[in-house]
């Protein structure tokens, strides 16, 4: 198994990538090989940041020769996914928007479908619009035809949409103990879909 986080935050050591991080050590613990992305770095190598549409169908021309071209090949492998982002005015991060637009090659390839998704969120305050972020990355994982799993396993209870923490994310538990059941979850998932993905 590959399971791959997704920073959406411009932070590469805050909140959300101290839990992404969690999650990953959990997934190697299950014996998956893990990597992380942190969706700013990836940018800064691309010339124009936010999708143009520069070819439909997308070839990804915008990638080549630069890290995002790197970020693609390792999605191309996933069989687990789990994506990361703080609440900005409510939602998902510019960064994490801008990369998620550059996938658009993936979707042309389905390379994505099948894949597992999870998702994690940190807000400032306890009720700060991390459902709505969660939903607007589940939404963007949908259209790749990710199957979206939330923080239910059969040794605790059925979750939610997914994790939503409050900052900071090192004293929140409560997060932490979510963010271990998902990626059990995304992890099991993924080993018995193994053979639906391209």
């Amino acid at each position: 198994m590959y399971i791959i986080g997704i920073n959406g935050s411009p932070n590469k050591e805050g909140n959300t990538a101290y839990l992404l991080n969690n999650g990953l050590a959990i997934a190697r613990e299950l014996g998956a090989e893990t990597e992380i992305i942190h969706a700013a770095e990836v940018l800064k190598e691309v010339k124009e940041p936010f999708c143009t549409v520069c070819s439909n169908p997308c070839r990804g021309v915008c990638a080549l020769n630069t890290s995002l071209a790197e970020a693609l090949n390792v999605l191309r492998k996933a069989d687990g996914i789990l994506v990361g982002s703080p609440v900005y005015f409510g939602s998902v991060t510019g960064q994490l928007k801008a990369f998620w637009d550059k996938t658009r090659c993936l979707r042309g390839e389905k390379k994505l479908l099948n894949t597992i998704g999870g998702v994690i969120t940190v807000g400032a305050s306890r009720f700060g619009g991390q459902e709505n972020t969660i939903r607007t990355i589940q939404e963007m994982m949908m259209v790749q035809g990710i199957t979206v799993v939330g923080p239910g396993q059969a040794q605790h209870d059925c979750g939610h949409f997914g994790v939503a923490a409050q900052k900071p994310a090192e004293e929140d538990k409560q997060a932490q103990e979510r963010v271990v059941i998902m990626v059990k979850r995304i992890y099991e998932v993924a080993v018995a879909t193994k053979n639906l993905r391209l």
